[in-house]
């Protein structure tokens, strides 16, 4: 009988933990999360990167297309090199139906949460070799600020990918500052706040052809002991304005299509994305107040100039009410989207509003012919209104340059690290693990 594999890692990081990787305001992460760990690593949809050990011949998660790794060099090939007297290229199986676990701790520092330690756990698989990875998904963390959060995603693909289930439950203790609501927001009139916060959600998608998906899903988002100050500048305060409550509710149903032509799902250089999600909250299910709102998701990606291993991507991502009154807390806001992306340059919560409209363009370039080192160049731009029927305001434009340490040759996965730019004086370093789209 085959042996069940079993993986339990003492050391390892997740990859988009938002407590840990998004806007890193020291080096502390870098050093602790890529020297100390060494066992798995997770890219950008949830997907394990065995950095370990590498197969010969290894199927990304949208294509099966076999990557040649002989003369690419890795963040795993140099710390080999380094540390092991006898170097040479390890082989590795690729994950299968066996399930492989792995739990670890790490540490970090954020301006979001100052300094963090989280406990994370995953499990991962493959519901048969023609298909996709499954991941299931666990951490817990508590930071300087005193946040503690506990989320589990999931992304489960059935054998021959013929359907997908994504989760999303979370469990926050949360203090965080809002900024009122448009983006002609000031940074004086920031306004401390502090909730628990429970999120369910749960999509079932059917390919229906090739790339293409539909499915239908559940949400309830649940805010309570919602607690805040008198805004600093002794402004009045727009939570107040909008109708400041101790406790919040949204449940509803959503209808999902997605449409996935990329050629890689951690690293693209063609291809397009597109995803739109639907939602209607209803107090028939439970929800405060009857609203609707929508999620347009598309990125496309160029190899430009033509032949070249260079990329140049765009993304539009615009998250709009459609009707009613969502609570405070639930409004589209920076930083708030499913993989806590949008508005590097800005900290989390920095813009609030109704009708959220967010472009970015991304130019990848490598910088080593081996791989081991590239460079991006982005710009991005947001806009928001105020409460729901108001118009949109400023666009507040953030960018600024990146560097790209190959973590994984065979996945095309990066480290990310960017220095971002945006308006009124705000700035700050950023990791991710991953693409940012």
């Amino acid at each position: 009988m085959k042996k069940k594999k079993l993986i339990i890692a003492g050391l390892n990081c997740d990859y988009k933990n938002q407590f840990i990787l998004r806007k890193v305001n020291g080096c502390v992460l870098l050093v602790l999360s890529f020297i100390i760990c060494s066992v798995n690593l997770y890219a950008q949809d949830k997907n394990l990167i065995p950095l370990t050990r590498y197969p010969a011949k290894i199927k990304d998660t949208v294509s099966n297309a076999v990557r040649d790794t002989k003369t690419q060099r890795d963040l795993n090939d140099v710390f080999r090199a380094v540390f092991s007297k006898n170097y040479q290229a390890v082989k590795a199986d690729s994950i299968g139906r066996d399930m492989i676990a792995s739990f670890f701790p790490a540490v970090g520092y954020s301006l979001q949460t100052q300094a963090a330690a989280t406990l994370t756990g995953n499990i991962v698989f493959r519901a048969s070799p023609n298909s996709k990875i499954s991941a299931i998904t666990t951490s817990m963390g508590y930071t300087e600020r005193r946040q503690f959060t506990i989320p589990i995603v999931s992304n489960i693909w059935t054998a021959d990918n013929k359907w997908l289930f994504v989760g999303d439950s979370r469990f926050y203790v949360y203090p965080q500052s809002t900024y009122g609501l448009g983006s002609s927001s000031d940074t004086s009139a920031r306004q401390r706040m502090s909730y628990k916060l429970f999120r369910f959600s749960e999509v079932a998608l059917k390919r229906i052809s090739g790339n293409f998906f539909l499915g239908a899903g559940y949400r309830l988002s649940d805010h309570w002991d919602i607690d805040y100050k008198k805004p600093e500048n002794g402004a009045a305060s727009s939570f107040e304005a909008y109708g400041a409550t101790p406790r919040s509710l949204s449940s509803g149903i959503s209808v999902n299509a997605l449409y996935d032509s990329r050629d890689f799902s951690v690293n693209a250089s063609s291809g397009f994305y597109g995803a739109i999600e639907y939602y209607n909250f209803m107090h028939m299910l439970g929800s405060n107040s009857n609203w609707q709102s929508i999620v347009i998701d598309l990125r496309k990606y160029f190899r430009f100039p033509e032949g070249s291993d260079n990329v140049i991507a765009f993304w539009s991502y615009d998250w709009l009410v459609l009707g009613g009154r969502p609570p405070y807390l639930d409004l589209p806001s920076t930083s708030w989207d499913a993989y806590s992306t949008t508005g590097r340059g800005y900290i989390q919560s920095r813009f609030r509003g109704a009708q959220m409209v967010y472009l970015e363009s991304e130019y990848r370039f490598k910088i080593t012919a081996n791989g081991l080192l590239g460079g991006v160049i982005f710009l991005n731009g947001e806009s928001f209104s105020a409460a729901p029927g108001t118009r949109l305001q400023t666009f507040q434009p953030g960018g600024g340059p990146g560097l790209r340490i190959k973590l994984n040759k065979a996945s095309k996965t990066n480290l990310d690290i960017d220095y971002g730019f945006g308006s009124q004086g705000s700035r700050g370093l950023f990791l991710t693990v991953g693409e940012v789209f």
